[in-house]
C-alpha cells in the first residue's frame, strides 16, 4: 500500500494538463483547454481541461476527473497502478506499506500479465543484444534490413533463439507464474502438458499501448526460414490486455509527432513504420495487416483528424484503401490516399528516400478521398452505365457516413462535377442513406433498450445483494421498511454538530439518479464540496452574540429539522466526513475530498466542482458578476428547500405502494406504523408547500 505522504506529493507534482496532453490533442480555448474525448465517439471537441481546477471533464459522457482518474479510466488501471503511473512521470519515489496476503493475493491480474510481458520484452532484447545466435542472427537480419541501432532501441525489438523453451523456462526460473504465460500468449501448453514458446526462432516486436506498456508481440520467421511457411508472422492472440483490433503499432512512438504534424500515416507492416521513422518520418503508424476497426479509429482521432493512407501501388494495396475509407469519414476524419510507385512499399521507398523526399512525394501524389475512389472506379466502369451506376452509388454511400453537413455539401458538389450528374440528385441520394443510416441506429438503440429492460427485471427477482464473504443477503422484511426510531443518528459527531439521521427509505436504492430530488441532492452536495467550510451566515445565540454558521453546519443542521438525509450512501458518507473534520485547522473541503483515498469519493468530488467555462481575467475586471460564494446566503437554502420538497413527495409515491403490498397490508401493526409516518410527512409536505409558496398539495 502506498502511504499518504507519497500520495500527497504525488496529487500534488500531477499536472492536469502535462497528464491529459499525452494522450489527447488539447487546443486553447479561453484559460481552458479543449480536446475531443478519448471515452465516447466524440467528434466535436467536448473533453474541457481546467488548469486551475486541476481537473477535466467531457461534457458530452460526463468523464473525467483528477489526473489519478483521467489515468484510471483511460489505462483501465486501479487506484494505485494511476498512482504509480503519476510517480514515475514526474520522478516520485513510491514508498509503500508491506501489503497483507489477502491484499497480496487480490492483485490485480492485469498487472501480472503486463508485469511478463515486460520480462518477455526484456528478455528478447537481451537476447538480441548479449546472445551468439542473437548477434549473429537476429542483428544481421536487421542490418540487412537497413536498420539502426538506434531504432531497434527505440521500438525494442528483439529475437528468440531456436530453443522451444527458452523462454519459459527463464520465465519459471524468475517465480513467474506458468498460467500468466499462457494468458498472455506469449507460450502455450502441448498436449503433453509441456510448455512451449510460441515466438521461438523469430524477430520481434513489441506491441505497446499509447503509455508504453507492453501488450503483446509480433513475430516474424527469418528469410531463410521462409521457403514454404505460409505464415510468415505469429502474433499475440487475444488476452485480456491485448486486443489486435484495438492496437496500432507504433503509436506509443508517433504520437507526439502527430501532433506537432497534426497529421497520421496509416502503412500496413511492422517494417514499413519503423523504415519510415528510420527515414525521418515520425508520425506513422501501422494496423499490420488486420481490417481498420472503429476502435482504432476512435485511438487516431484523438491525436489528429487529418489521415494519409499510404500503401502499395498494386491491387492488394488500392483494395485495402478502399476498405478503410468509409469507416474514417463515419468517424468525422479527414482522409487522403497515396498509392506509391508500383513495386514500392513504404518500407523500401523509405529506404531509397530521405524524409524531405518522401514527404515532397506524398505531397505530390496524395489525393482526396473522392476523386480516388472516383477515378479508380471510373477506370473500372468504364462506359458501361450499369457500371457508372455502382459508382455512383458507391460514392454516395461515402459521403452520406460524413456527420459535418457542410463537408457533405462540398463532397456532393465536387462529385456531381467529376461524374458529371445533378448535384441534387445526389443530395437526394445520399438524405434516402442518411434516413436509413437513421433508422438502423434508432432500431439497434430500441433492441439495446429492450435488453437492458429485460435485465433489469431479471435483477429485481435475483437476490438483492451479497456480503463481504460473498453470501446472499436476504430480501428486506416489512420490518426493514419502517423508519427507525428517533434517535438512530450517526456517531460521528463534531463540536456538537450531529450528521443527520439515516432512515430506511422506502425509495428503491437503485434507478433514482433521474428524480428530481437527486438532482437537488447533488446540487447541495456540490455546495458542500466547493465551499463546505466557508461562513454562510450568521444567526444570534441565546447569549445574543452573533454565532457564524458555514455550508456544512447549515446542511445539516436544515435535514435535520425533519428528520432527512441524502439518499445517495457515498453522498451520506462525504456528508459524514465534512462533519467529522469540518473543524479540524486548515481543512478545506474541495482538497480533502479531491484528494481522498477513496477513488469512489475522490472521482464523484472532482465531477462535482469541474465547471466547463472560467471566466477570463478581461471579463472578471470589465464586468461585476455575482460568483455563488457570494451568495450562498440565498443560495443554499433554496437548494435544501426543493431537495425536501422533492424527496417527500417522492417518498410519499412509494410509501402508498408499500401501503398495497399483502406483507405490510395483513400484519394491522406495520401497517398502522406506515400509516403515521404517511401522514407526518404529509403535514411536512403541506408546511413545506407553503413555505415555496408557489405549490398546492392536493388532498
Amino acid at each position: 500500500m502506498i502511504d499518504q505522504a507519497t500520495i500527497d506529493r504525488i496529487l500534488d507534482a500531477a499536472q492536469i494538463y502535462d497528464v491529459v496532453s499525452d494522450f489527447v490533442t488539447l487546443r486553447k480555448r479561453g484559460v481552458n483547454y479543449v480536446g475531443l474525448c478519448p471515452f465516447h465517439d466524440d467528434k466535436t471537441p467536448s473533453f474541457y481541461v481546467s488548469p486551475a481546477k486541476g481537473l477535466c471533464k467531457c461534457f458530452a459522457c460526463g468523464k473525467g476527473g483528477s489526473p489519478v482518474h483521467f489515468i484510471m479510466e483511460h489505462e483501465q488501471m486501479t487506484y494505485p497502478e494511476a498512482l504509480k503511473y503519476l510517480a514515475k512521470k514526474y520522478g516520485i519515489e513510491v514508498k509503500e506499506k508491506e501489503m497483507t496476503e489477502a491484499q497480496k493475493q487480490a492483485h490485480s491480474e492485469r498487472e501480472s500479465l503486463f508485469i511478463v510481458n515486460q520480462f518477455a520484452c526484456d528478455y528478447f532484447r537481451n537476447i538480441l543484444r548479449n546472445h551468439a545466435d542473437g548477434k549473429s542472427i537476429g542483428q544481421v537480419y536487421f542490418r540487412q534490413r537497413g536498420i539502426r541501432d538506434d531504432i531497434i532501441e527505440k521500438f525494442q525489438l528483439g529475437y528468440s533463439t531456436n530453443e522451444r523453451e527458452g523462454l519459459a523456462q527463464a520465465a519459471l526460473k524468475k517465480g513467474y507464474k506458468q498460467e500468466y504465460l499462457v494468458k498472455t500468449g506469449l507460450c502455450y501448453e502441448t498436449d503433453d502438458h509441456r510448455l512451449r514458446d510460441r515466438f521461438w526462432g523469430r524477430v520481434i516486436f513489441p506491441w505497446f499501448t499509447v503509455s508504453g506498456k507492453v501488450v503483446g508481440f509480433g513475430g516474424r520467421v527469418l528469410d531463410s526460414r521462409t521457403k514454404g511457411v505460409t505464415q510468415k508472422y505469429v502474433n499475440s492472440p487475444e488476452s485480456e490486455i491485448y486486443s489486435k483490433g484495438r492496437e496500432l503499432y507504433g503509436l506509443y512512438q508517433a504520437k507526439g509527432a502527430i501532433v506537432k504534424k497534426d497529421c497520421v500515416y496509416m502503412v500496413e507492416g511492422y517494417t514499413d513504420v519503423i523504415a519510415m521513422h528510420q527515414c525521418g518520418l515520425e508520425n506513422v503508424v501501422a494496423n499490420s495487416g488486420t481490417a481498420l476497426g472503429e476502435a482504432q479509429i476512435r485511438l487516431l482521432h484523438r491525436f489528429t483528424a487529418n489521415i494519409t493512407l499510404l500503401y502499395d501501388g498494386d491491387a492488394a494495396g488500392i483494395k485495402a484503401s478502399l476498405r478503410g475509407i468509409d469507416m474514417l469519414l463515419e468517424e468525422g476524419m479527414n482522409v487522403k490516399v497515396c498509392l506509391l510507385p508500383d513495386g514500392d512499399d513504404p518500407d523500401s521507398y523509405a529506404r531509397k528516400h530521405n524524409s524531405e523526399e518522401f514527404q515532397e512525394f506524398i505531397r505530390k501524389n496524395e489525393t482526396d478521398f473522392i476523386r480516388f475512389k472516383a477515378s479508380l472506379l471510373l477506370e473500372e466502369a468504364g462506359k458501361d452505365p450499369m457500371k457508372r451506376a455502382e459508382l455512383i452509388s458507391s460514392l454516395v454511400q461515402s459521403i452520406s457516413v460524413i456527420p459535418e453537413a457542410i463537408v457533405r455539401d462540398v463532397y456532393i458538389k465536387e462529385c456531381a462535377q467529376l461524374l458529371h450528374v445533378e448535384d441534387k440528385l445526389l443530395v437526394n441520394e445520399v438524405a434516402k442513406r442518411r434516413e436509413k443510416q437513421a433508422e438502423t441506429r434508432a432500431e439497434q438503440a430500441e433492441r439495446e433498450r429492450q435488453r437492458a429492460q429485460r435485465l433489469a427485471q431479471a435483477a429485481q427477482t435475483a437476490p438483492i445483494g451479497e456480503g463481504e464473504a460473498g453470501e446472499v443477503a436476504p430480501p428486506p422484511t416489512g420490518e426493514e421498511l419502517l423508519p427507525p426510531p428517533p434517535d438512530a443518528l450517526y456517531a460521528a459527531e463534531a463540536d456538537g454538530l450531529q450528521a443527520p439521521p439515516e432512515y430506511a427509505s422506502f425509495i428503491p436504492q437503485e434507478g433514482t439518479e433521474g428524480r428530481e430530488f437527486y438532482k437537488y441532492e447533488r446540487l447541495i452536495l456540490q455546495m458542500l464540496v466547493r465551499y463546505g467550510e466557508r461562513i454562510m451566515c450568521h444567526v444570534t445565540g441565546e447569549d445574543g452574540e452573533q454565532k457564524p454558521i458555514s455550508v456544512t453546519e447549515y446542511i445539516v443542521q436544515d435535514l435535520q429539522e425533519d428528520d432527512l438525509s441524502f439518499h445517495n450512501p457515498q453522498h451520506r458518507q462525504i456528508l459524514n466526513e465534512a462533519v467529522a473534520h469540518l473543524h479540524e485547522e486548515g481543512f478545506r473541503a474541495e482538497h480533502y475530498f479531491i484528494t481522498h483515498h477513496d477513488p469512489t469519493i475522490s472521482r464523484i468530488c472532482s465531477e462535482l466542482i469541474s465547471d466547463r467555462y472560467q471566466l477570463s481575467k478581461y471579463h472578471t475586471k470589465t464586468q461585476k458578476i455575482v460568483s455563488d460564494e457570494e451568495r450562498l446566503y440565498e443560495l443554499v437554502p433554496t437548494l435544501m428547500i426543493n431537495f425536501k420538497y422533492a424527496i417527500i413527495c417522492e417518498e410519499l409515491k412509494h410509501m402508498l405502494q408499500a401501503l398495497q403490498d399483502p406483507a405490510v397490508i395483513s400484519n394491522t401493526e406495520k401497517c398502522n406504523e406506515v400509516m403515521q409516518r404517511y401522514s407526518e410527512l404529509r403535514e411536512i409536505q403541506n408546511t413545506m408547500a407553503k413555505r415555496l409558496g408557489d405549490r398546492v398539495v392536493l388532498k
